[in-house]
């Protein structure tokens, strides 16, 4: 069992034996995810990020929840400033007043939760809340936002999962914590069902995703997204196999991949616009 405190971490390298090919079939619409906006072609979490993969034709975009200490949601993945930022120390040590002046590698500023979702009205986000403060932080954003149909909430922590469910609205999407996953894997009984899958390749050096793991998730009606692929042929293996979407620091080439295939999504469904209160 993977607890709280403990990192779920993809392994260093990719399996030698090829995946088999899953069931054709899947009920769920392929997403693709620009992780962190697309880290390896912008700096990550910044505006012109995310611009970058909506220009592209994301609809999916991911990002990551840290508390400043007067309650805003900030998009920064790190829990201290110094690899992203002209600052230093705990975001959370920070107001935002005290944020907002700090300016990332291209010149730009750290991002508000309200301020991606406004600037990208006809985009999901998935969010991952990276420590407890983030969960109020979070939750009080989308809430201003009406933007509940527009996330998927995610986290490393079961605890700070289950919080952000209990306080989100209804039927708001949410994805595995690590546990969910293990329970999946054990063929498990779960205590509450999550919408989509999220997991990394190789887990602890082991093989998290085959066909017998994609099989059993869609049988359960749950969606299977991997994270972080930035490789054209694990990007193609993991298509092959059946899972319903991948998270990428390249944006560009994965939209190339797809499209190759026919799997970019021309016409996707996409939320209503929202406006922050």
């Amino acid at each position: 069992m993977i607890l709280d405190n403990q990192p779920m971490t993809a392994g260093p390298d990719w399996p030698d034996d090829p995946l088999r090919v899953s069931s054709p079939g899947s009920p769920h619409t392929f997403r693709a995810y620009a992780h962190r906006g697309g880290a390896a072609e912008n700096p990550e979490n910044s505006p012109a990020a995310f611009a970058h993969a909506v220009a592209l034709g994301y609809t999916h975009l991911e990002t990551d929840i840290r508390p400043s200490r007067d309650g805003v949601a900030v998009l920064h993945h790190d829990s201290r400033l110094d690899r992203t930022t002209d600052g230093t120390g705990p975001v959370r040590g920070q107001t935002w007043a005290n944020l907002s002046i700090l300016r990332l590698s291209d010149g730009s500023a750290l991002l508000r939760l309200e301020e991606l979702l406004e600037s990208h009205p006809h985009t999901f986000i998935n969010v991952d809340v990276k420590e407890p403060g983030s969960v109020p932080a979070t939750v009080a954003a989308i809430a201003r936002c009406r933007a509940w149909s527009r996330v998927c909430l995610t986290s490393f922590s079961g605890r700070r999962l289950a919080r952000a469910r209990r306080l989100a609205s209804p039927g708001t999407e949410s994805a595995a914590h690590p546990g969910e996953v293990l329970a999946l894997r054990a063929a498990l009984p779960w205590p509450r069902r999550p919408m989509r899958l999220q997991v990394p390749p190789t887990l602890l050096g082991r093989r998290l995703i085959d066909a017998e793991f994609i099989e059993r998730a869609h049988a359960r009606g749950y969606a299977v997204d991997v994270w972080t692929i930035d490789d054209r042929t694990k990007m193609e293996a993991l298509i092959d196999a059946g899972v319903d979407g991948i998270m990428t620091d390249r944006p560009t080439l994965l939209r190339e991949v797809l499209l190759v295939r026919g799997r970019w999504p021309e016409s996707p469904d996409t939320p209503d616009s929202n406006t922050c209160s």
